[in-house]
Formats: C-alpha cells, sequence, structure tokens
C-alpha cells in the first residue's frame, strides 16, 4: 500500500525551543535553524528531523506515571555497545543539563532514562553491534 504523506519531523513542544534544540544537537548531532522565534528545527543527521516549538506554560511530562501528565512519547539514542560507552554518555548528557529519571536494572534492560532541560524523557541505550 502507498503512504497516504512522508514522515517529516517529531516536534517538542517546550518553553526555549533555541535552548533545546541546542541540546539536542550536542546529543545527537545537527545544526539548530531558526524557522521563527517561536520553532527551531534540527535535521538530525541520520536525516529524520526534530522540531521544538515555543509552548507558554509547558508542563513537563511526569516518569513514570499513569495520570494525565505522563509522557506521551520518549527519544532513544544508541549510546554504544558498552556499559562504558553508555556511562560516558551519561555523564555527557549530564552536562549538558540532563537529569536521571530512571538508572535501575538499566543492565538487565539495555536502557537509562533522563529528562531534557524541558523535561521530554529520552533514553540512552547499550546497542550491542553485530
Amino acid at each position: 500500500m502507498a503512504p497516504v504523506a512522508r514522515f517529516r519531523s517529531v516536534v517538542l513542544d517546550c518553553p526555549d525551543p533555541r535552548e533545546l534544540a541546542v541540546f539536542y544537537a550536542a546529543v545527537g548531532g545537527g545544526t539548530p535553524v531558526e524557522e521563527d522565534p517561536d520553532r527551531v528545527v534540527l535535521q538530525v543527521p541520520a536525516g529524520s528531523r526534530l522540531a521544538f516549538q515555543r509552548a507558554p506554560g509547558h508542563t513537563p511530562p511526569k516518569w513514570p506515571s499513569a495520570d494525565h501528565d505522563s509522557q506521551q512519547f520518549h527519544l532513544d539514542f544508541d549510546a554504544g555497545g558498552t556499559w562504558e560507552e553508555v556511562d560516558a554518555a551519561e555523564e555527557k548528557v549530564l552536562a549538558l543539563g540532563a537529569r536521571v529519571l530512571d538508572r535501575e536494572d538499566s543492565e538487565s534492560k539495555g536502557f537509562r532514562v533522563y529528562a531534557d532541560p524541558a523535561g521530554h524523557p529520552f533514553c540512552l541505550c547499550r546497542i550491542e553491534q553485530p
């Protein structure tokens, strides 16, 4: 079946689009491009786009939560094939302004959960290379 449309981007609401675009550029690569004062786009090197739009009164999701303010989605990042690589990536994202949400049982789960500076959850995943 032919698709109806082509995927363009994931858009995150946030209080400061430029700040969040710079954060994710440091995490996953790319260059933030300001489309207007309320919207910044980050072309991710792998091809997709992350966009950030100003949302006055933005309330970050809670992790974990079954309530109405729980996460709607999260982003996964391949942080390498070893826990040493994930540890190094964790150190860097924390220095960029992320905070830890869940590290419990990370070795058995294969990922750790963090919040970006606006409170959106994302994961650093250990991906075993073939």
